[in-house]
């Protein structure tokens, strides 16, 4: 999973970024400190393949991972080309959802662009240009579907979709909330438009209010928000994160997050609304030679999920062996789980579930 975070300059996305990746980009009081698109790895935390580990101790232990891209802080006429341009809009676009990154704090030794905190304006500018951006795209696709239907009249159809989408964003409206049939949608979604993306808001609060988020007014304007376009907001304090992350020992981590009345890192509660927001799930592989979890999207039936592992598992095909993790737990190991019937032989139709530890038989 790829996510992109965004946002004006000074509203604490580097230190965010830095926070939670430990990659050290620089975090500095003035606009565009980060010139380059940083971009760090996380390892997701799961206490499912880390039992695994513990019992089977293998020679490799493989968690799924999150790649964070940080652009640099965009402005008015970023996708003009005002500020440092919309060169970095163009590193977001592989990415897979959005997260928006959202100061939701009073504090005059930090210098805000537009002169003051106001969370929902600050949004409409990001918003607006990620809006201008996708016009640009959006005509390129018309310009190119018209010349194409001189010679092939299918694409009459996609130069109308995109005319149509094309004046929905010049309204100022996200591509993400334009109305169309799935067939048409599905179209769309060949396009990488920036506003088709899912967001998370990151609503940067003090210290004082991140573990009562709903004391704030900042945050309760940018969660209506979000609950109005079905995006989804984290309560989070970025100078906190950054606090968290010089800590080393894992008990001094959780003592910390309890004295603050928090009961999870912000990362984890990133990574886990990036889950819910983006339909994803978890199934293990475990053995002596290697751990590892494998992400997929929810629906996602056991050929295609073996077919994440080699494309030769599901070319051929045969049965997976499943066991929930939860089952394999309370049985202590492998052996006890399949003398009590809870290994399960499942087929082609085979719905994976968040947590199936699998062995895939196949042949080719």
């Amino acid at each position: 999973m790829k996510l992109g975070i965004v946002g004006l300059p000074n509203v604490g996305k580097s230190t965010l970024f830095n926070a939670i990746t430990n990659a050290g980009a620089e975090a500095a009081n003035y606009p565009f400190c980060t010139i380059d698109p940083n971009v760090g790895v996380v390892t997701v935390p799961d206490s499912r393949l880390e039992w695994l580990r513990d019992l089977y101790e293998p020679k490799k232990f493989t968690p799924a991972v999150i790649e964070f891209v940080d652009i640099a802080g965009l402005v008015k006429g970023a996708s003009k080309g005002e500020g440092l341009g919309n060169k970095f809009l163009s590193n977001i676009r592989s990415t897979d959802a959005i997260v928006h990154v959202v100061r939701c704090f009073d504090d005059t030794n930090i210098t805000h662009v537009e002169g003051d905190t106001n969370p929902l304006r600050d949004i409409d500018i990001i918003n607006l240009e990620l809006v201008m951006a996708d016009i640009e795209m959006v005509e390129r696709r018309i310009d190119k579907a018209t010349k194409a239907a001189k010679g092939d009249k299918r694409f009459f159809h996609e130069a109308e979709v995109f005319q149509a989408l094309l004046e929905h964003l010049n309204e100022g409206k996200l591509a993400r909330t334009f109305s169309c049939s799935e067939e048409d949608a599905a179209l769309i979604a060949t396009s990488d438009l920036l506003t088709l993306k899912k967001v998370i808001y990151a609503a940067n609060l003090s210290e004082g209010e991140v573990a009562n988020p709903e004391s704030s007014q900042y945050f309760q304007a940018v969660k209506r928000l979000a609950d109005a376009e079905g995006s989804q907001v984290l309560p989070i304090c970025a100078k906190l994160e950054a606090d968290i992350a010089e800590l080393d020992d894992p008990e001094e981590k959780a003592l910390f997050l309890e004295e603050m009345g928090i009961s999870h890192s912000g990362l984890d509660r990133l990574i886990t609304c990036s889950y819910a927001l983006l339909g994803l799930i978890s199934f293990l592989t475990a053995g002596s030679d290697e751990c590892r979890a494998w992400t997929i999207k929810q629906g996602t039936r056991a050929p295609q999920a073996a077919g994440k592992i080699h494309t030769d598992f599901e070319r051929g095909f045969i049965r997976a062996e499943v066991v929930a993790f939860e089952d394999l737990k309370a049985c202590g190991s492998m052996a006890n789980a399949k003398a009590k019937g809870l290994v399960r032989s499942e087929g082609k139709d085979y719905v994976m579930k968040d947590g199936d530890i699998v062995n895939f038989l196949f042949n080719v």
